[in-house]
């Protein structure tokens, strides 16, 4: 089979996995010994045609994946990649640095402290830092939180991407959604959110931000007993200074919008 052949797959799923596959191998020829290429480099190194090549690169660079080189024939990585591989260096980085945090505030306000990551579609419990108190209330690592929780609704406040979190909070039903809008105001100007629900189990949660903006949430987890729901506790004053610490030590920047 010719090249040329290959390049017309027979349905439209094929073509989308072709497409993604050629994504896939352009992005994988940049590294530290080729920082810039060209399409000559990338047709020479892929062995497709140079039509092809400077097709996927032209739509490449609408999408954000790569960027001219300024004054020349090269591309580099684009913003997209950079932001994606920043998010992903950041999430490495906090796992290892926030348990320290995370016991420290289970010491200090004595209910469970649980670090969330953004995930596919909203946030996933990454950490679980359990109080030692007799009343325990905790989540399971790995759990994937709601959309009306207070770690996602911390989370949509401050992505960078505003509109992809309005398309997910515009998923909700009504008048859902209207009261997770309106809660996510709030959290911008509050600089975290508190709520207890139904069975009386209260969270407060605070962002963490890193240079490339939220990367992760901190959640204090307890009865409306053990944990007050007043964002002016002494818990949850506690649980913000830890997160603005964090946020330092992340390379990070606290909004100056919130509290």
């Amino acid at each position: 089979m010719t090249e040329g052949q290959a390049e017309k797959p027979e349905t439209a799923r094929e073509q989308d996995i072709q497409a993604v596959s050629r994504t896939a191998q352009i992005l994988g020829l940049f590294g530290p010994e080729t920082p810039e290429l060209s399409v000559a480099e990338a047709t020479r190194r892929l062995g497709l045609k140079r039509t092809t090549v400077h097709r996927y690169f032209s739509s490449m660079i609408s999408a954000g994946l790569l960027d001219r080189v300024e004054d020349s024939a090269l591309v580099r990585p684009g913003r997209s990649i950079l932001q994606l591989g920043s998010f992903t260096l950041g999430q490495q980085r906090i796992i290892q640095m926030a348990p320290a945090y995370l016991r420290e505030l289970a010491l200090e306000i004595k209910v469970s402290i649980v670090l969330s990551l953004w995930g596919a579609s909203g946030p996933v419990v990454s950490l679980v830092e359990e109080a030692d108190h007799a009343t325990l209330v905790t989540v399971r690592v790995g759990s994937q939180l709601a959309l009306n929780s207070s770690q996602a609704k911390v989370f949509l406040a401050f992505l960078p991407d505003q509109f992809h979190a309005d398309r997910l909070t515009g998923s909700l039903p009504e008048p859902q959604r209207a009261e997770t809008r309106r809660r996510i105001e709030a959290i911008r100007q509050d600089g975290m959110s508190s709520n207890v629900n139904h069975r009386g189990i209260c969270v407060l949660a605070a962002p963490v931000f890193a240079a490339a903006g939220i990367c992760a949430t901190i959640a204090a987890v307890g009865t409306e007993r053990m944990l007050p729901e007043a964002l002016d506790s002494r818990e949850a004053t506690a649980l913000k200074a830890a997160c603005k610490r964090l946020t330092k030590e992340m390379g990070g920047t606290w909004p100056e919008a919130t509290g």
